[in-house]
């Protein structure tokens, strides 16, 4: 099943795409914890083995970091809301489809 996705809807949902992977590369590259936390180093017998645990110490994140996240976190709810009340909805037949439909057509997979 093919949907006539509007332009605005398929950008908003691409740059909602985008700014997804560019949160999850900003979370991958942060500490551990946004506050500064000691780390540890742990063993844990589980029955069957053992289970290793450990972190460094978090220095936590700069306020420079902390606003990258919260204007990142805030693009997304801005581009989440457009993308869900976007008027091609109420006119759509299948809504469940036509959205799965989206994010595979704007996917970076």
């Amino acid at each position: 099943m093919s949907f006539d996705f509007p332009p605005d809807l398929l950008s908003a949902q691409a740059e909602l795409v985008q700014a997804k992977a560019a949160l999850a590369e900003l979370y991958a590259a942060l500490p551990w914890s946004a506050d500064a936390q000691a780390g540890w180093s742990r063993v844990k017998e589980t029955g069957g083995g053992y289970y290793e645990s450990h972190r460094p110490d978090s220095p936590g994140w700069t306020e420079a970091e902390q606003q990258q996240v919260a204007e990142l976190r805030a693009r997304i709810l801005d581009l989440s809301e457009r993308v869900v009340t976007h008027d091609f909805w109420s006119s759509c037949e299948n809504a469940p489809a036509a959205r799965s439909a989206l994010k595979h057509a704007t996917s970076s997979d």
